[in-house]
């Protein structure tokens, strides 16, 4: 094994554990995600009782989609936690990260991806063991073959990969920002409606579907939830994960080309 893998790995490990120790935060995330998603499907059922045949999406799909990306949220979305770098931006602090043997891009990269997977771990698997226990048209549908298993799996992967190698342009973006709230907002704003976040992408119009699926957004929650419903498959998710893995790799290349630039403009005064 690498010593610098190890490095990252030792970090992700370390945070990991610290997120893990918060079990009344770990409770109410249980809840909340499950009310969320209850109270979307049925915001949906109502929907589709209107007029179902002008609807893109088979309901049981877009019962599925709704629970699983509740469950998921937290791997999916661009802002989230990861208050220590703010500060360490805004407080000047950073200039012990950079003193530091370790590349500031991938141990923040590391930070952040840790911070999502241990509340994700809590989080998702009872949510969607109470999806799935609840009956139709409530519940969602588990994927039906170990094909689509597999595609989900690979696809959450990357996507997860694309939020955060985004998170860490948001990052370096703060370089030059006294405040970062306005850009979480907005980042928030953008991120959430194009990755299908708020409503599916199906739901688009044509044209606006199309962009926002080939933008880096689409590459995220997107993708990987559309494969577990089961709304897209073959050939269509094999095309979808090829995007992903370009967004990934271009992502993150600019993200490191954005961190070295930003940091070479840092000042610190005083001792």
């Amino acid at each position: 094994m690498r010593p610098a893998f190890k490095v990252y790995f030792s970090m992700f490990r370390i945070r990991f554990n610290h997120n893990m120790q918060y079990r009344a935060v770990v409770l109410g995330a249980i809840l909340k995600g499950f009310l969320w998603a209850l109270l979307e499907v049925l915001g949906y059922l109502a929907v589709y009782r209107t007029y179902p045949e002008a609807l893109p999406m088979a309901l049981s799909h877009t019962v599925s989609y709704v629970w699983a990306r509740q469950s998921l949220i937290v791997l999916f979305i661009v802002v989230f936690g990861d208050g220590e770098i703010y500060s360490a931006i805004q407080t000047g602090e950073v200039v012990y990260d950079l003193a530091r043997p370790v590349g500031l891009y991938g141990r923040w990269f590391c930070q952040s991806a840790s911070n999502r997977i241990s509340f994700a771990l809590v989080n998702c698997i009872p949510v969607l063991a109470l999806g799935a226990i609840l009956p139709k048209p409530y519940g969602l549908s588990l994927p039906s073959s170990p094909e689509q298993v597999c595609l989900f799996f690979f696809s959450a992967l990357l996507a997860f990969g694309v939020t955060v190698a985004i998170a860490m342009l948001m990052y370096v973006s703060l370089f030059y920002f006294i405040s970062h709230r306005g850009i979480r907002i907005i980042v928030t704003a953008v991120t959430s409606f194009f990755s299908g976040g708020i409503i599916p992408l199906p739901f688009f119009p044509e044209t606006l579907r199309r962009w926002a699926s080939f933008l880096p957004f689409g590459s995220m929650q997107n993708m990987p939830l559309q494969i577990f419903c089961g709304n897209i498959n073959g050939r269509d998710a094999a095309k979808g994960i090829i995007l992903q893995v370009f967004w990934l790799f271009a992502l993150v290349w600019a993200g490191r080309a954005a961190m070295g630039a930003a940091s070479k403009k840092v000042v610190s005064f005083g001792g």
